[in-house]
């Protein structure tokens, strides 16, 4: 296993790095924090090609990995981007997959993400009334594909993504900058039934947890990068305080167990990519060891900061409710 980034990898996280700090800082995550949904970011995000990179060339992607993938990911996840890149990523593959078998619908959906149409992903399978809560990326997707009574089906909507007139108040769950929303997947035209849709919807979940987990991973870095800054930037009598060693041995323990964190999420990317037998499992211990570490990492940034980090113009909050947010996301 070689977890080394290549050359084109390391260009495209220098790029997608340049890309967030511009559009993705924390007034900007803060300004469109009621819808979860940045459209200047998803639409530079979509001229750089990242949602449908580890699409095949014959659909319109790049043919890139999941490990590719992962790179400009985990760039996502440090700067808390407000768009659904996991999601409509994971979506685009599965829809890649079903169009390589003949599927009509799939090749019309994929069309419209590869034009550059938000998706997501409902990770539970749907209720009995046909109703699944809180999808990820849901409030703002014009795709969406889940598990409805036995059948993995496809919901197209077809409003631009931004209309509000497409997305129900009532139905629109919005939680620390996240886009989620409950769905109907009643009346959804069907993809797969029975087991070819819990196995093809099972992959997808996989693969959404892997990707998940490198965002985590870089939200961890990232809000630990922002609790040592400020640890050298805050004086407490007459020296910084991250000279005390109360401060130093935490912060050297987050650092142990972050680093650790991003190497399990790219092993369970990895495991994926080669389709290892036991892939499913790295991507659970990678998904439930990633979140963790994350709220950790952001919980103990917000109390270095003391009072501060209670202040919605402090940008660990931001990391903190990101953090937990994004950890809920398959349940509790």
């Amino acid at each position: 296993m070689d977890l080394s980034f290549t050359a084109d990898q390391d260009a495209l996280r220098e790029a997608c790095e340049r890309l967030y700090a511009k559009e993705s800082h924390g007034e900007r995550v803060r300004e469109v924090e009621a819808t979860g949904f940045d459209p200047v970011l998803w639409e530079a995000v979509v001229a750089m090609g990242l949602p449908v990179m580890s699409v095949p060339e014959t659909h319109g992607g790049a043919g890139a990995t999941l490990t590719d993938l992962a790179a400009a990911v985990e760039v996502h996840g440090a700067h808390c981007g407000s768009a659904p890149l996991v999601e409509t990523a994971v979506v685009a593959r599965l829809l890649a997959r079903f169009a390589d078998e003949g599927s009509a619908d799939a090749a019309r959906a994929l069309d419209a993400v590869t034009g550059g149409a938000p998706a997501a992903l409902a990770l539970r399978s749907a209720r009995g009334d046909g109703i699944v809560s809180l999808v990820p990326g849901a409030a703002v997707a014009d795709v969406i594909v889940g598990l409805h009574d036995g059948s993995l089906v496809l919901l197209e909507r077809t409003a631009p993504a931004a209309a509000e007139s497409a997305r129900p108040p009532d139905r629109r769950r919005t939680l620390a900058g996240l886009a989620l929303a409950d769905v109907d997947l009643r009346g959804a035209t069907a993809l797969a039934e029975v087991d070819g849709a819990a196995t093809a919807h099972a992959r997808a979940v996989d693969e959404w947890r892997a990707l998940t987990a490198v965002a985590q991973a870089g939200l961890a870095r990232a809000t630990l990068d922002v609790g040592v800054q400020y640890s050298k930037d805050r004086h407490q009598f007459g020296v910084p305080i991250g000279s005390f060693q109360t401060l130093q041995h935490r912060f050297a323990d987050l650092h142990a167990r972050v680093d650790g964190s991003r190497l399990m999420a790219y092993q369970g990317v990895w495991a994926l990519d080669l389709d290892e037998p036991d892939a499913p499992g790295r991507v659970a211990q990678a998904s439930w060891f990633c979140s963790e570490a994350a709220e950790q990492a952001a919980g103990f940034s917000l109390h270095v900061h003391g009072g501060y980090g209670f202040m919605l113009e402090y940008d660990v909050q931001l990391h903190v409710r990101r953090a937990k947010a994004t950890r809920l996301l398959l349940g509790d």
